[in-house]
C-alpha cells in the first residue's frame, strides 16, 4: 500500500518529491556578521538534499539588518547577499529538492547594537532590553523591507517563501494581545492585530508568485494570549489572501511553561486545517516515519516539519522509508551501498 508521506505534493506550479520539510532551524553561522551565506550553510542545507528532503526551508533570514536574533544569522536585506543565496538554491535544486527561505524580522527578540523595535514598548523578560514602540513610518519600512525580501528571494532561485509570523518575533508580537498594547490601528481587535501580517503578505504579494506559508505560533501559553480560536481566525484570513500552508508551531510569545511531548502541537495543524479551510504543516517532536504517516493519512496535516530528528540524521527520510518499508531512489553514486 502506498504511503502518504512519500507522495508528491503540488504547491502551486512547484511539486515536492515527497511530504517531508526541513524545519528552519538558526545556524549562527554567518561569522563575518554580514549575513552572507557561508560554506557551512552550502554544506549543511545541500546534504540534506543528498538525503532527499522533498522541501528544505533555510533558517529565519532577516529583511533588516535590526531584525536580526543574533548578529550571526543570514540576511536578505541587500543584494549582495543574493549571489550566495543563489548559489545555494542552485546546489539544492541539482539533487532534486525544492528549497524555500523564511523571511523573518526578530523584534523585540533581536540581540543586536542599537534600538531594537516592537508594536509595543513591552520587554520579553528582565534579561532583555525595552523595544521602541514603532511609528507608523516604522511600521511601513518594514512592510517594504519584507517585500525587497521577496524580491531578491525570487531572484536567488527559490522555490518558496514562508513568512515568520511565530515564536514572539516582530509579526507575532502584533498578532499576540500580550504583547501588542496599541491603540491605533494596528492594535486592540483581532482584526488590527492581524492587520501588520495581512499587509507584509500584501506586499511580498507584489513580488511573488510562487507558494507562500506562514509559520505561526498557535498558542501563546498565558492567559490572555492567543488561543487556536484566534488562530482560526489568522487561517481564514490568509487563506483569503493566497497563503498557500500554515505552519503550525507554538510558543515563544512571552515566557511559558510548555508540556512539550511526541506530536504536541499537532492538534493546532489539524484544527487549523479542518477549521480554516487551508492546507497545514504539522511540527514538534515528530521523531519518526510511523509517527509521520498517522499524521498524514488521518488527515491531520499536509506536510511533515522535521526539526532536530534531522540535525541528527541528515538521511532522516531514509530511516522513515525503512520504517515504513519504502523504497526510494538514492543519489548514484550511493547505489553500491543498497
Amino acid at each position: 500500500m502506498a504511503k502518504k508521506l512519500f507522495s508528491s505534493y503540488d504547491l502551486k506550479d512547484v511539486t515536492l518529491k515527497n511530504r517531508i520539510v526541513m524545519s528552519p532551524m538558526c545556524m549562527y553561522s554567518c561569522v563575518k556578521e554580514d549575513g552572507k551565506v557561508m560554506d557551512w550553510h552550502l554544506t549543511h542545507y545541500t546534504s540534506r538534499a543528498v538525503g532527499q528532503v522533498g522541501l528544505i526551508i533555510v533558517e529565519a533570514t532577516a529583511v533588516d539588518p535590526q531584525g536580526r536574533i543574533s548578529l550571526y544569522d543570514l540576511g536578505i536585506w541587500n543584494d549582495e547577499q543574493v549571489e550566495g543565496l543563489k548559489q545555494l538554491t542552485e546546489m539544492t535544486h541539482q539533487h532534486g529538492s525544492k528549497i524555500g527561505i523564511q523571511l523573518a524580522h526578530a523584534g523585540r527578540k533581536a540581540e543586536v547594537d542599537g534600538n531594537i523595535i516592537a508594536p509595543s514598548a513591552i520587554s520579553f523578560n528582565d534579561e532583555m532590553r525595552i523595544p521602541q514602540e514603532m511609528s507608523l513610518n516604522q511600521i511601513k519600512e518594514t512592510i517594504e523591507a519584507f517585500k525587497e525580501g521577496a524580491r531578491r528571494a525570487k531572484i536567488a532561485g527559490f522555490d518558496v517563501i514562508e513568512i515568520h509570523g511565530a515564536h514572539g518575533y516582530l509579526i507575532s508580537s502584533f498578532l499576540s494581545p500580550l504583547t501588542n498594547h496599541r491603540t491605533d490601528e494596528y492594535g486592540g481587535s483581532t482584526e488590527n492585530r492581524y492587520r501588520f501580517l495581512s499587509q507584509v503578505i500584501e506586499a511580498i504579494k507584489e513580488e511573488w508568485e510562487g507558494p507562500l506559508f506562514v509559520r505561526v505560533s498557535a498558542n501563546d501559553y498565558v492567559e490572555g494570549g492567543n488561543t487556536l480560536s484566534d488562530f482560526i481566525y489568522y487561517a481564514k484570513r490568509m487563506k483569503e489572501q493566497g497563503v498557500d500552508l500554515v505552519d503550525c508551531s507554538s510558543g515563544g510569545v512571552v515566557p511559558a511553561s510548555i508540556d512539550a511531548y511526541p506530536g504536541y502541537q499537532v492538534k493546532y495543524a489539524d484544527q487549523i486545517r479542518n477549521e480554516g479551510n487551508i492546507a497545514t504543516g504539522a511540527v514538534g517532536l515528530i521523531v519518526n516515519g510511523l509517527q509521520a504517516e498517522e499524521i498524514l493519512k488521518n488527515e491531520r496535516a499536509d506536510l511533515i516539519f522535521i526539526g532536530r530528528e534531522l540535525l541528527r540524521d541528515p538521511y532522516w527520510v531514509r530511516t522513515a522509508a525503512n520504517q515504513l518499508r519504502v523504497e526510494i531512489e538514492s543519489p548514484v553514486q550511493y547505489n553500491r551501498a543498497w
